[in-house]
């Protein structure tokens, strides 16, 4: 970091005095430039540095001690201030009255006073990061030597000690297997948008659309939902713009075509690039306010990732809450590189603020538990159980434990049933099912679907310009030269010049004549022919909307008897 000189020179003028003090240095009548050289040279001669040293007790001898043996002598400012106490920033009258370089309220403030250690800044993988060190050039001149050896290499083993193995477990409960059902979901989702755009509301589907979708999920949860919109999207395979979803095609059409294995590949990558994917906004009982801090979800997410590919073994289950206990007591600010537990904007579900280090469980902890129980649970990344997590195979992959795997997908054709019905399993490709999706109606979802050819589906087809010589080349490819089911036949034949003929069904008032003449003799004036609409044959017609009355009225005043009775009999 910085040696003496210019850890002096980055002082608040106020304090050199007390430093001068400290190391019987005569500050009167000198600058402060003066009397910086003056400490240098001081605090630099190996004579007065044992001094000081010995006016240490153990506990500050041993903080020195852990901060050198740290690498490069230094460590972050929060994780020093969790073992040693704060630092308070003291003017020149408070240093006065309350000498801190005598008796500080912490460890750190007796150090920072007696200028033995300084504060500063550097950049960590684009993070300005705080670090507190001990100057270069003062660690030579101070007798490290005459600290305990005990306490002395205590103190750097546990500076240095390699996190420890997870023990496995036996006896797990409330297994839930991982499983690879997202890309079966997704592939749900991307035939419905290919139809047409979606609404979404603060950036979720709209709750029509999202009921309309969660019949025909696998795992139709709210928050299984949301990761699904977020990972599709940052996958490329949908465009969010507007307040709208709909399909990138040339993107989805590559990923529908690729093997199982290499779509979750996908998913898991964009997952933990993700941007659009807030995961602390997503754990149950956390309320993360949208501004007033900085939040990098990317950069937590691989930051745990890189720790459970250390910690987690190959093969067994281990327990969740001791992975979170370690990863807590050896890299605890893994997502909050400059190591502020104060300015971040997080209430709990009772409206309260989760700041301090002692928040850490409830915010780090749970993000820990939300990344294994839900997006690498949903990714088929990590069967869980009650508090234990196990990698699948495709978990070790994503860890870089292992290679990706390389499963054999057998060509699965679509089943179709001599009633109509089309089977489609989930070992069929999934651009197959797609397709189908466009010109076919699903009715069931499960570990086979079933869609069925209907003249609502034929309709949607139309307006994509599929008509029925495709969907009949369609079905028959996966026939296997079988004949065509006669439902499916009939209905492409009614329909072989496409889907022109429709029919709507209404309820309309209906006025009814008692004879012909009467209703000729109504039609002839034109003072009752507003109200009317088109003729339902020699007694009747049709009356416009919320005009029978209006109707009525004009009728009376000719002397034209209305049953009213039976008016309301027919149209309530």
């Amino acid at each position: 970091m910085k040696n003496l000189f210019a850890t002096l020179r980055d002082y608040d003028p106020g304090m050199l005095p007390a430093v001068a003090e400290t190391w019987r240095v005569n500050s009167k009548s000198l600058t402060d430039e003066e009397l910086i050289r003056q400490l240098q040279g001081a605090m630099l001669e190996p004579e007065k540095a044992e001094t000081i040293w010995d006016q240490l007790d153990e506990p500050a001898r041993s903080a020195l001690q852990l901060l050198v043996s740290s690498a490069q002598s230094r460590m972050k400012i929060g994780q020093f201030e969790r073992f040693y106490g704060k630092i308070r920033k003291l003017g020149r009258a408070q240093i006065d009255r309350e000498k801190p370089h005598l008796q500080g309220e912490t460890i750190a403030e007796s150090l920072y006073y007696r200028g033995l250690i300084g504060e500063g800044f550097d950049k960590v993988d684009d993070n300005l990061i705080g670090f507190v060190f001990v100057p270069t050039d003062l660690i030579g001149a101070l007798p490290m030597h005459k600290t305990s050896y005990e306490s002395l290499e205590a103190g750097a083993e546990d500076a240095q000690e390699a996190m420890p193995a997870l023990g496995l477990i036996d006896g797990v409960d409330a297994v839930s297997r991982a499983d690879t059902s997202i890309v079966d979901d997704l592939t749900t989702l991307l035939a419905m948008l290919q139809a047409k755009a979606v609404p979404l509301e603060a950036g979720r589907f709209a709750p029509g659309f999202a009921a309309e979708l969660r019949p025909y999920l696998l795992q139709p949860g709210a928050g299984r939902l949301s990761f699904l919109l977020a990972i599709a999207s940052s996958a490329n395979l949908i465009d969010v713009e507007g307040g709208l979803a709909q399909l990138q095609r040339d993107e989805a059409r590559a990923w529908l075509e690729a093997v199982r294995a290499q779509q979750i590949r996908r998913l898991a990558a964009a997952w933990l690039e993700s941007s659009n994917y807030r995961d602390m906004w997503h754990i149950p009982g956390l309320k993360p306010e949208d501004s007033g801090w900085n939040y990098d979800a990317a950069a937590a997410r691989s930051a745990v990732m890189n720790l459970l590919a250390d910690l987690l073994p190959e093969n067994g289950w281990v327990s969740i809450n001791d992975l979170i206990e370690i990863i807590k007591e050896f890299e605890p600010d893994f997502q909050r590189p400059n190591g502020d537990y104060d300015s971040w904007y997080i209430r709990s579900e009772a409206g309260e603020f989760l700041t301090g280090f002692e928040s850490w469980d409830a915010v780090e902890g749970a993000l820990i538990e939300f990344y294994l129980s839900s997006p690498m649970h949903w990714l088929g990344l990590v069967d869980i159980g009650d508090d234990v997590a196990r990698l699948t195979a495709y978990g070790r992959a994503f860890l870089e434990i292992s290679d990706w795997p390389r499963p054999i997908e057998p060509d699965t054709r679509i089943d179709v049933q001599n009633d109509g019905a089309l089977l489609v399993s989930r070992r069929v490709n999934r651009f197959e099912r797609f397709q189908l999706a466009r010109f076919a109606q699903c009715m069931q979802a499960g570990d086979r679907y079933v869609y069925r050819i209907d003249a609502d589906s034929i309709q949607r087809a139309a307006a994509q310009d599929i008509n029925a010589k495709h969907i009949q080349s369609f079905v028959a490819r996966h026939l296997d030269g079988k004949p065509m089911p006669l439902p499916i036949s009939k209905l492409l034949r009614s329909w072989r010049a496409g889907a022109q003929t429709s029919v709507s069904i209404e309820s309309m008032f209906v006025l009814r004549a008692t004879s012909k003449e009467t209703l000729e003799k109504i039609f002839a004036t034109p003072a009752f022919r507003r109200y009317l609409g088109a003729r339902l044959g020699p007694v009747a017609c049709v009356v416009r909307p919320d005009q029978w009355e209006a109707l009525r009225a004009s009728l009376r005043e000719s002397a034209i008897d209305v049953d009213i009775s039976r008016l309301q009999a027919d149209f309530d």
